[in-house]
């Protein structure tokens, strides 16, 4: 039996110390430093936290390993939306298995050292492309899975409809182990057909559902209320999720509060994508440019669980990024105006416990009996673990130490 011992850590919004014990991957104790004297002949590794500030890991809700880093490839020069999905366009028929593999092993590997412990990422594929991008994607998951883990989304990027075909590999790609159905019903000519089948296909093999949702400027052709009607009426509430859904922050009022009780409603968390959102919207704006960010606070407090992501790492949709969602959380707060006394402490949420209860992790979190999962942060006040942008100083993985960093960086990743 391997026991661990972290001592000395700051927990949660108390600041008080905490002392956690792990045996052979599970969470064996965690109680107040000093509570009680944990004998240390018997433990293998010891941790002395020093005060600084533990978390369960962080969790990446929305991200595109497949498409990381080719924004040096093929430039965005406009940095529009049209011109991104026309350069990845042109780009994805150059993409071989190696080359998928290289960029996706390598943005795995920035997100798992700062501190990602989970991950949800969308794998595309289509009847030109085929599979070998999906296929790179799920055999990264098995072989990362003592190290961070990880659920792949059945991503049908082209559409379904005007992309025929689509519909069957996507039951292939769930039949090969996909972990959720995705869509994009704004990229198909009939977006409540794009549901139908999606719903469908979540039905049969009993996955829920992640959706592109609604990436406009304005709220002429959203169909975010359809999506929070049909989960309710497919049985699929709690089960759904949507990102981007900047269509949002056009409308206000009356308007704005029935679609957020109706979401709280069909219990449909909203990945926001900051990084990207920012970057893509409101590029017809000629003064007063909008955020083009999905109303963060609105729906927070309407009911509706929001979380912050990534979406993409150095790609022609998003040319910056190094895998830290804390970045994005840093960048979320003036944006969304979530620099309030009252609104900070509910940003690390939306990275943390928020974020994993959004793509259904049930395990996640400080418990006895849960998997010893721990991330220490270089700082020593709950309340500045977002402002502070602090290092990672340790990351443990089900019991496995996947980084330390005190004088000398070591990290353990596969080879």
């Amino acid at each position: 039996m391997f026991k661990q011992l972290i001592k000395e850590v700051i927990i949660d919004e108390s600041n008080e110390l905490y002392d956690l014990v792990i045996e052979d991957g599970i969470y064996t104790a965690i109680e107040k430093s000093n509570s009680r004297s944990f004998p240390t002949t018997d433990i293998d590794y010891v941790f002395e936290g020093n005060g600084k500030v533990a978390i369960p890991g962080f969790v990446e809700t929305h991200i595109h390993l497949d498409k990381a880093l080719i924004a040096d490839r093929l430039p965005n020069k406009s940095g529009t939306l049209k011109e991104a999905l026309e350069v990845t366009g042109k780009l994805k028929s150059t993409f071989t298995r190696e080359d998928v593999e290289e960029r996706a092993e390598k943005a795995l590997q920035m997100l798992i050292k700062n501190g990602t412990t989970h991950v949800r990422t969308h794998s595309e594929f289509d009847p030109v492309g085929g599979f070998h991008g999906f296929e790179v994607i799920m055999a990264l998951k098995e072989k990362y899975k003592d190290y961070i883990n990880m659920q792949v989304v059945a991503f049908p990027q082209e559409g379904i409809i005007k992309s025929p075909g689509t519909e069957e590999m996507m039951r292939q790609a769930l039949e090969m182990g996909a972990d959720v159905v995705g869509g994009i019903p704004y990229n198909d000519p009939d977006p409540e057909e794009h549901l139908n089948i999606v719903f469908n296909l979540a039905k049969e093999f009993d996955k829920p559902i992640d959706l592109h949702q609604d990436f406009y400027d304005t709220s002429e052709n959203q169909t975010i209320e359809l999506v929070a009607q049909k989960t309710i009426e497919n049985g699929f509430v709690g089960r759904m999720a949507v990102g981007h859904l900047t269509s949002l922050g056009d409308c206000s009022g009356a308007e704005l509060e029935r679609i957020i009780t109706l979401m709280a409603k069909a219990g449909i968390s909203v990945m926001s994508l900051p990084m990207t959102d920012l970057h893509l919207g409101g590029r017809k704006d000629e003064k007063n440019v909008r955020r083009a960010v999905t109303p963060i606070r609105k729906l927070r407090d309407g009911g509706v669980n929001v979380v912050l992501a990534t979406n993409n790492i150095r790609n022609p949709f998003t040319p910056y990024g190094n895998g830290d969602l804390l970045q994005v959380a840093m960048l979320a707060i003036p944006v969304a105006h979530l620099g309030g006394a009252d609104d900070l402490p509910t940003v690390l949420p939306m990275i943390t416990n928020k974020a994993a209860e959004a793509i259904g992790i049930e395990d996640y979190g400080f418990k006895v009996g849960n998997p010893g999962t721990i991330v220490v942060l270089d700082t020593k006040r709950y309340q500045d673990a977002i402002i502070d942008i602090p290092k990672r100083l340790l990351s443990i993985f089900k019991g496995k130490i996947i980084l330390e960093n005190n004088d000398n960086v070591h990290i353990n990743l596969p080879s």
